[in-house]
């Protein structure tokens, strides 16, 4: 399950936007336990019937700050709201389930980054990996986890964007291309978050125990 509990983790998802109509990436996938020919995808979540024309997906190498990859979204969202964009291995053949568009690609391994881009305008990025003074970190934040050969980095919420990838992503055992959590929580009224924050003041000013 992609979520983590504790008072910190809870305050932060109530003051994160919901992506609402603009699309983000949910999870990718760019190492393989073998050969990455035909596995490689990005999961991108949003408004069902909205036109994903015009819009890329870039990979950033984190060495230098390079495109490294470049590719062209087609088509729409589809009705459950997630649309999976898959390495093409061939004759239009793909070993994702599901996949709603075909292109040959893949991506490097961290420390690099994924950016959705409509035109100059960046809609959504994710850095993962251990970037190092002088690295290009091309992400949102703090950078996201670099997971092992065989799992994918995944959005905790599909609907949840924090604008912090430390915090938004987790990695998975398992990829699950086409199938991405929605966080059930409602946008927060602005009073709520005031409520938490003078509960917060409160328990600095009686200096209770940190929440771990």
């Amino acid at each position: 399950m992609r979520m983590l509990w504790g008072l910190p983790l809870l305050i932060g998802l109530l003051g994160a936007r919901h992506a609402g109509a603009l699309p983000v990436l949910s999870e990718v996938f760019y190492d393989a336990s073998g050969s990455d020919d035909g596995f490689v995808f990005v999961e991108i979540h949003g408004r069902a019937g909205t036109n994903l024309d015009g819009l890329s997906v870039e990979g950033i190498n984190g060495s230098n700050g390079d495109t490294t990859v470049s590719l062209a979204l087609s088509g729409v969202i589809p009705a459950d709201g997630v649309f999976v964009l898959a390495d093409d291995a061939g004759g239009g053949v793909s070993s994702v389930p599901g996949a709603d568009q075909l292109l040959d690609f893949d991506f490097q391994n961290g420390p690099d980054s994924i950016l959705l881009r409509d035109g100059d305008t960046v809609l959504d990025a994710v850095g993962y990996g251990v970037f190092d003074a002088g690295e290009v970190f091309a992400g949102e934040g703090s950078p996201a986890p670099d997971p092992p050969a065989g799992s994918s980095l995944a959005r905790r919420f599909a609907d949840i964007d924090s604008d912090d990838n430390a915090a938004d992503f987790v990695a998975l055992e398992l990829p699950t291309p086409g199938s991405a959590p929605l966080s059930g929580i409602p946008e927060p009224s602005s009073g709520l978050l005031l409520t938490l924050g003078l509960l917060g003041l409160a328990r600095i000013g009686r200096k209770s125990p940190t929440w771990v």
